[in-house]
């Protein structure tokens, strides 16, 4: 599903990511993690092509990344849903506008927009909140429009970019039941966090890079360095 095989990419000065070899199966749920500098800002952008490696070969799906021309890349990144630690919702648009917009930039019709949206803000659990605006809604509340908003087009690969970073603990831990229940209904799951409680209680498969390289990649806890949320 995800494939970085011998991946480097250099910066001047250090190293983003260093001959890193990563193969993540379709329906994985994997938490990447490691100290701000370590790589994982970089592994994510070159996940959505925003950079491009030195050497070696990224696969996601179906897709050759690093072959991609300008021309595949809004096509290719449909198949990926993001969520950020600032939700990046747009301030002006309800919770279901929010939702509906990413379909209506992919030319989805009004008939579909319609319907699916309802159901997708059903499933993330704020039914209720589709016509409030951001200002309105609590802070995991915004957490749960934003995973909606990622996951209406049907995305094989949700990547959670430290989604749970700006929450209270509780909060946190509903928007992990989530993503959990996200990833049992068969998509695959790529989250990048510093919150060690989450990652050692979760029981998933955890990468962890430093310095650009893979040092921890296994389902057993984790006590090497995580640092904080800025690469």
């Amino acid at each position: 599903m995800i494939i970085f095989d011998h991946v480097t990419k250099l910066y001047r000065p250090g190293v983003g990511l260093d001959d890193v070899n990563v193969k993540i199966d379709k329906g994985e749920f994997v938490f990447l993690v490691g100290p701000s500098g370590a790589g994982k800002s970089t592994f994510i952008e070159l996940m959505l092509k925003d950079l491009d490696p030195d050497k070696g070969n990224i696969m996601v799906g179906d897709y050759h990344v690093n072959k991609l021309s300008n021309r595949m890349i809004p096509k290719y990144r449909r198949k990926i849903g993001t969520v950020f630690q600032d939700f990046k919702l747009l301030p002006k648009k309800t919770a279901y506008e929010n939702v509906a917009f990413a379909m209506e930039v992919v030319h989805k019709p009004g008939s579909q927009i319609r319907k699916q949206v309802p159901q997708i803000l059903s499933l993330v659990g704020i039914s209720d909140k589709a016509d409030k605006y951001p200002h309105e809604l609590a802070g995991g509340e915004q957490q749960r429009v934003a995973i909606a908003r990622a996951l209406v087009n049907n995305p094989q690969v949700l990547i959670a970019d430290e989604p749970t970073g700006n929450l209270d603990p509780a909060t946190a831990w509903g928007i992990m039941d989530l993503l959990e229940q996200i990833n049992m209904r068969g998509t695959t799951v790529l989250m990048v966090t510093h919150a060690k409680d989450i990652v050692n209680r979760m029981d998933k498969r955890i990468i962890a890079i430093d310095h650009g390289r893979v040092i921890h990649d296994s389902r057993q806890d984790y006590e090497g360095p995580m640092g904080g949320d800025e690469e």
